[in-house]
């Protein structure tokens, strides 16, 4: 059975009365109403109650009764839940005489939660919608039990509706009457409302502002069917959504935004007979990606466009995927039902910082990007953007953490010897809360380096200390003073503990993945500053978190220009070919004076980042010269590509410590100097990399007891590489590792930060205790 191990319980079994204690994700997801129902079924007596985020139950009933019921408690538990069934007392038979099962109020707070996520809404309250003799009929706001907003609404534990921001909305008798009822499924549902009671929508355009659930939908509904964009406020914040089909509507909104080329999230219309007709006349989908897309979670899902598509050319320029999501909240379906045809629904935020969900902040922030709001009244209390997951090498990986995925629980190989806050890096940034031996990742983050966000990420890690009752004692961040999470970190009036951006890469997928034994790991990435001060970013790692070992990397290639590279990568192209002695003009103004400044060694510093090389080959592949978004050039790049062919072996320098060094010079002379296609060139320079990666692998394996190998970092977002890499390692006798939970960008890296830390205590206590052996 999953979630119990019976034998050490089995004396407790058959006993008369039984205290057990449930953890796991047990709150918010319908289980005390379940557990309530279950006993009643099974003739047991007794009660269930939340207490300190875990759920109790006392059981008291004949032998064979109890036995079943625990046997179900885990079998038949809701859909949502994920219970673990952590102990089984003996308790008094008489310490309850109750003649009946019962819910109790909930005792207590504490941080053996597992925060239940925000959820789509299910099909029955679906059915409900479109049932004009329903009381919530065309209701934006239905859930129940098994579906609607969880996290955005809680404000502490446990969850019950006073901890929620549904606190302030009074149930009207017809409500509360569901909601006491045991036999009724909105039974102990927390955000229940109905039209009579609950939240309504407002619609405001200017001066106008409609009120109504109906009449603000379809004032809504108006305005994007004129092609202009409305801010709709959902479950963890507001979209900017206007029609996806139409050019003028797209290439407007991206105006606005001041956005010109980083690609729009579509959600698409679906029908309970033919869910997927709409995404499927609009991409190539295999089977996993179909049933990503369906998944609860509901997440933006990184698909190929099919030719011909009914969308518009600026959804995605450049790349020939697209993501795609299915609407899962009842207003998503609403609006999609009356609009017939995919709507834009892109994250409404200024550019990398976290989503907006206050309306005041909503219309003064966003005023230049849209015409309307679509406004209701359900406090957002914690944000939470939408998931994004690309589908690589037969798994499904995740390239944002958002609604329904975060906060993420996982668990640790050791137990920690107090609580540690880790802060992530400066891009695509999660913060984690790590205790005992468990770690909480928060939602995405954004990007640091603005007030807001800088706003939000105190907010955000004060909150999830707060509601898991965990207060830390340390905190870990990333080794890169300028990171504004470090300069955070060491503001803190606690100790701290700092990790080497590839080292937490590399621990993230150790710890995810449950690496016992030393593995060799690829970690490429753009920038993290490296132990010797140089920008690593092209690691081979081997080891273990707490002791990784780094065997080699690239060539350094001596940039200028700090970090505007990331955004101009004509710098990484120039600085590649002045290094080679080859030719190189970009048409930008400043060319001549970087040219100067190289020359010089004025502000150049060296990087051994694959994801300049990246860059660099977009670059001289003719593909764009500037980038407005962080990735575009190897998403460009990448987008070229067509087949496998074959790659140039590239020399493996190793020095006198046996530290290997991969020469990208012999590729980039040929990349500049292939005759074909861009097509062509791209491929060839993928499978290079892929070549490269297997070449360094077996260097590894001559040396090291290799057999286990991981791939991390942004760069392994990237599907053609990664599948590539992986079909030739397996095919040489490797096992491979991918990120399944964490996003292997930076996303991941606060989970690393704290896996490692739990490493380096776990490696200082192996040390202790070999040193009191030798001392005896």
């Amino acid at each position: 059975m999953t979630g119990l191990t019976r034998s050490p319980h089995e004396s407790f079994v058959r006993s008369r009365a039984v205290l057990i204690a449930v953890e796991g994700r047990v709150q918010g997801v319908g289980f005390r109403p379940f557990v309530n129902r279950l006993a009643i079924s099974h003739g047991i007596r007794g009660w269930v109650l939340n207490r300190a985020g875990r759920v109790e139950v006392f059981a008291r009933g004949d032998m064979t009764a109890i036995d079943r019921f625990l046997h179900d408690l885990v079998e038949r538990a809701p859909p949502l839940a994920r219970p673990r069934i952590a102990r089984i007392e003996p308790a008094d038979s008489h310490m309850d005489t109750a003649d009946s099962f019962e819910i109790r109020s909930s005792q207590g707070e504490g941080g053996d939660a597992e925060l239940p996520p925000d959820h789509f809404v299910c099909d029955e309250c679906l059915a409900e919608m479109s049932d004009p003799l329903a009381r919530r009929y065309r209701y934006p706001f239905i859930n129940c039990t098994q579906c609607g907003p969880r996290y955005s609404i809680i404000r502490s534990l446990p969850y019950d509706r006073i901890n929620t921001t549904m606190a302030d909305f009074a149930m009207c008798p017809q409500c509360r009457r569901e909601y006491e009822d045991p036999a009724d499924r909105r039974f102990h549902a927390q955000p229940l409302a109905c039209p009579a009671c609950g939240p309504t929508l407002t619609f405001r355009r200017a001066d106008t502002v409609v009120h109504g659930n109906e009449a603000a939908l379809a004032a809504c509904v108006h305005v994007l069917l004129d092609g202009l964009t409305v801010a709709v406020k959902g479950i963890g914040g507001y979209h900017l959504v206007c029609d996806a089909s139409r050019d003028a509507s797209v290439e407007r909104l991206r105006a606005a935004k001041r956005r010109p080329h980083k690609p729009f999230a579509v959600m698409v219309p679906t029908q309970p007979a033919e869910q997927l007709r709409y995404a499927r006349e609009l991409a190539h989908m295999d089977a996993l990606e179909e049933s990503m897309l369906c998944d609860p979670v509901r997440p933006i899902v990184l698909v190929r466009r099919r030719a011909g598509a009914a969308l518009a050319a600026g959804v995605a320029p450049g790349l020939v995927e697209i993501g795609l999501m299915l609407p899962y909240s009842p207003l998503h379906y609403l609006l999609l039902q009356a609009m017939g045809r995919p709507l834009i629904a892109t994250s409404a935020n200024i550019s990398g910082e976290p989503v907006l969900t206050d309306p005041e902040e909503v219309e003064h922030r966003l005023e230049e990007c849209c015409d309307a709001y679509l406004h209701h009244d359900r406090p957002i209390h914690r944000a939470a953007d939408d998931p994004v997951v690309r589908v690589i090498a037969g798994r499904v990986v995740p390239v944002r953490l958002g609604r329904g995925t975060a906060p993420l629980t996982l668990s640790l190989a050791g137990t920690l010897d107090a609580p540690v806050l880790a802060c992530g890096g400066q891009m695509r940034t999660t913060a984690a809360v790590g205790w005992r031996d468990r770690v909480v990742v928060s939602p995405h983050l954004g990007d640091q380096g603005s007030v807001r966000s800088a706003r939000i990420f105190e907010s955000v890690t004060e909150g999830m200390q707060q509601l898991y009752g965990v207060r830390a004692a340390r905190i870990a961040c990333d080794m890169h003073s300028g990171f504004s999470t470090n300069s955070w970190a060491r503001r803190q009036k606690l100790p701290i503990e700092t990790v080497q951006h590839h080292h937490a890469h590399a621990s993230a997928l150790a710890g995810e993945c449950a690496l016992e034994s030393p593995a060799l790991v690829f970690a490429w990435d753009g920038v993290g500053l490296g132990e010797d001060g140089v920008l690593w970013g092209g690691e081979a790692l081997y080891g273990m978190p707490g002791q990784w070992r780094r065997l080699g990397s690239f060539r350094p290639l001596k940039l200028a220009g700090g970090d505007l590279v990331a955004h101009e990568p004509w710098r990484s192209a120039a600085a590649i070919c002045w290094q080679l002695g080859m030719s190189f003009r970009a048409r930008q103004p400043e060319y001549a004076m970087v040219r100067h400044a190289w020359e010089r060694r004025v502000n150049v510093h060296e990087s051994c980042a694959v994801g300049r090389l990246f860059d660099a080959a977009a670059v001289l592949l003719g593909l764009l010269e500037t980038a407005s978004y962080d990735g575009q050039a190897p998403a460009m790049l990448e987008a070229h590509t067509r087949s496998r062919v074959p790659g140039l072996a590239l020399p493996i320098d190793q020095d006198s410590a046996d530290f290997w060094s991969v020469d990208w010079a012999p590729l980039f002379r040929a990349l500049v100097s292939h005759g074909g296609s861009i097509a062509e060139r791209a491929d060839f320079f993928h499978s290079s990399l892929a070549g490269s990666l297997l070449d360094q692998a077996f260097a590894a394996r001559r040396r090291l007891p290799v057999t286990r190998v991981g791939l991390t970092g942004g760069v392994f977002q990237n599907r053609r590489l990664t599948e590539e890499a992986v079909e030739l390692l397996v095919a040489n006798g490797f096992e491979v590792v991918l990120h399944g939970r964490v996003p292997p960008n930076d996303g991941g890296l606060s989970y690393g930060q704290i896996v490692e830390v739990q490493g380096r205590q776990r490696l200082r206590a192996r040390m202790t205790e070999i040193a009191e052996v030798n001392d005896a």
